[in-house]
């Protein structure tokens, strides 16, 4: 009964906080937008008994889906959300691999250590860290006047407002999510391999690419999916740093909810995009699994 009970319980636990909510919000990207409380229509009343319900069935329509394949708007963010998460996922994967790699071969009395600074981030709010960005990235923040003073340039860098800005506080808050993965595969890499692919001829680069990296391919894939897959649906940093030409898809969800107050074509444009997420998230799984059966 005790082992019942436990394997029962991450299933209730996804029923609760997935499937339900899911639910939810299909049904309300099947509704039609009104000037009511909530904001939709229809709304099943169990009062009605069977006819109430099947009435309410047949108000149900696919009119806001449609919607989304009329208007460019949508379609356009939803490609701008992946080539900004694709480029993100690229350029924080070129950023966060040397320092893994530096980190499995640092000494072993230094690892804490710069364990302890990759995760010191998190222990202030995102929202403060972006809000620093701004700061930092604005006509008369830190860099443009570093840069001034410097030499470097003759007037401010316009970087606040745009996509590099977007860029760099993606690249700057999943950072961790890259760099941890991929440190957890190199620092279980056996060093004996790599003294065995140089005694057979191999240089230090050729050892890498035919040795370290094909081991840590793992931890590669999953940095790259802890990565792409919230950045798809990133709101705040697009909103704080970017400008009006940056168009994600969370932006969108945000203005339709809030702004325009249209819940079904939010719900919709949702719905959209977690079928869009799903694709990474089953290729993740999928690497886990191969992965775990391979360690054993």
């Amino acid at each position: 009964m005790r082992r019942l009970a436990l394997i029962a319980f991450p299933y209730v636990w996804l029923l609760a906080l997935f499937l339900i909510p899911f639910a939810i919000v299909f049904k309300i990207s099947l509704s039609d937008a009104a000037i009511a409380r909530p904001p939709y229509l229809p709304l099943l009343e169990l009062s009605e008994g069977w006819d109430g319900f099947k009435a309410f069935l047949a108000e149900l329509d696919f009119e806001n889906y449609v919607f989304l394949t009329e208007d460019d708007l949508y379609w356009k963010a939803y490609l701008s959300s992946l080539k900004i998460a694709f480029f993100s996922t690229v350029i924080t994967l070129g950023v966060g691999y040397p320092i893994a790699y530096g980190m499995a071969r640092a000494p072993d009395e230094w690892r804490p250590t710069l364990l302890m600074l990759i995760i010191l981030p998190f222990w202030t709010s995102f929202l403060i860290r972006v809000y620093a960005w701004k700061g930092i990235l604005s006509n008369e923040g830190v860099l443009n006047q570093a840069l001034l003073g410097l030499g470097v340039i003759n007037e401010p860098l316009t970087i606040l407002n745009t996509n590099t800005a977007v860029y760099i506080g993606i690249v700057y808050t999943y950072l961790p999510f890259m760099v941890l993965p991929i440190y957890s595969a190199l620092e279980k890499l056996d060093d004996s391999l790599l003294e065995a692919a140089e005694d057979l001829g191999c240089s230090k680069i050729q050892a890498f690419w035919l040795v370290t990296f094909p081991l840590s391919r793992g931890g590669v894939l999953a940095g790259c999916f802890l990565v792409f897959i919230p950045v798809i649906g990133e709101f705040v940093i697009p909103s704080l740093l970017g400008g009006s030409g940056t168009l994600m898809i969370g932006k969108i969800l945000f203005e339709e909810f809030f702004a325009n107050r249209d819940w079904p074509v939010a719900s919709a444009v949702a719905v959209i995009l977690l079928l869009i997420l799903i694709v990474p998230i089953v290729l993740f799984q999928l690497n886990q699994q191969k992965q775990q059966e391979a360690e054993r």
